[in-house]
């Protein structure tokens, strides 16, 4: 379990990260988010232990990150978003030069990266010759080398192609059924499909943190409904449609022999066979009828704009 307790961390004057305090337990897949400059990465950086924070305290396992820094670095695998890699050593080589460094049997350990990690088609190539998103995934086994309980990653996809996204994503999911993992990026679809809970940092504060599922009812209760509608007028639909129960608001507009139709509703599955029996008993058209969930972007926009970071 990873426990930070009321950590702040200071530059000189400016307060990087503010008091924040939340535990993540083992085998949770948690994604860590905020803007450019929110704090995530010192964040990250004092769980690791490569920063210590100036005021709170940080916990793995029960053990201080500051006062037993053997022990809890070795439960600890972190991959930074610009994987520090030797470009002029052999894929083989480098990894078995991390084994040896961590006090790992290389003969043993390799074979299992290779696999886990999709390397066994260029274990014998040069770092430097690799794409991006296979050197990724030498990053990815450098940080799994120790075979540690949890796995901290920033921005594990930046820079990838759709293939080599969909390809990490899926090692990181393989990889998160065993442990526990903290994921930092800005590809908020990389959040809901790969994390369990999120984390929303803005201006060095908390300003979320909530399973990924009730983050977006709890600060963004409606749905929109879309309709689009023929043999119909505009000032009808609208008036029509926004008299209905439950419709909490209605914006229509015409492109050609079109009505399109945004309708706003906290009860979303009991609107759209009302307005779906109001459109044909007007005998209008129906053409689409389509349902927009609010997405986790609506709510780090929410959070993270304006007044956000005042919400805990």
């Amino acid at each position: 379990m990873i426990e930070v307790e009321h950590v702040s961390r200071r530059f000189g004057t400016f307060r990087a990260v503010d008091d924040i305090s939340f535990s993540i337990k083992t085998g949770e897949i948690v994604g860590l988010l905020g803007p450019n400059g929110a704090g995530k990465t010192t964040t990250m950086r004092m769980i690791t232990g490569y920063l210590e924070p100036s005021e709170g305290i940080i916990k793995i396992d029960g053990l201080n990150v500051f006062t037993h820094e053997v022990e809890t670095k070795r439960k600890i695998g972190y991959m930074p978003e610009s994987a520090p890699l030797y470009s002029d050593m052999i894929v083989a080589d480098y990894l078995k030069y991390v084994a040896d460094i961590e006090g790992v049997d290389s003969n043993a350990k390799l074979p299992e990266l290779a696999e886990i990690c999709g390397l066994k088609e260029v274990m014998h190539k040069n770092i430097g010759d690799l794409s991006r998103g296979n050197r990724q995934r030498v990053g990815l086994a450098h940080a799994l080398m120790g075979d540690p309980e949890i796995l901290i990653l920033d921005e594990p996809t930046s820079g990838l192609d759709p293939n080599q996204v969909s390809e990490v994503r899926s090692l990181i999911k393989k990889i998160g059924e065993t442990r526990t993992v903290i994921i930092s990026t800005h590809i908020l679809s990389e959040v809901e499909m790969l994390c369990s809970r999120v984390i929303i940092i803005s201006n060095g504060k908390k300003v979320a943190d909530s399973p990924t599922e009730e983050l977006r009812s709890q600060y963004n209760s409606c749905d929109e409904v879309q309709f689009v509608i023929g043999n119909a007028d505009e000032k009808s639909v609208e008036s029509a449609i926004s008299a209905e129960k439950d419709v909490e608001a209605c914006s229509v507009r015409t492109e050609g022999s079109r009505i399109f139709a945004s309708v706003r509703t906290g009860h979303e599955e009991a609107v759209r066979p009302s307005l779906a029996r109001l459109i044909v008993s007007r005998n209008w058209d129906l053409y689409e009828m389509n349902v927009h969930k609010n997405s986790l972007e609506d709510v780090f926009r929410t959070l993270t704009a304006g007044g956000g970071e005042n919400e805990n």
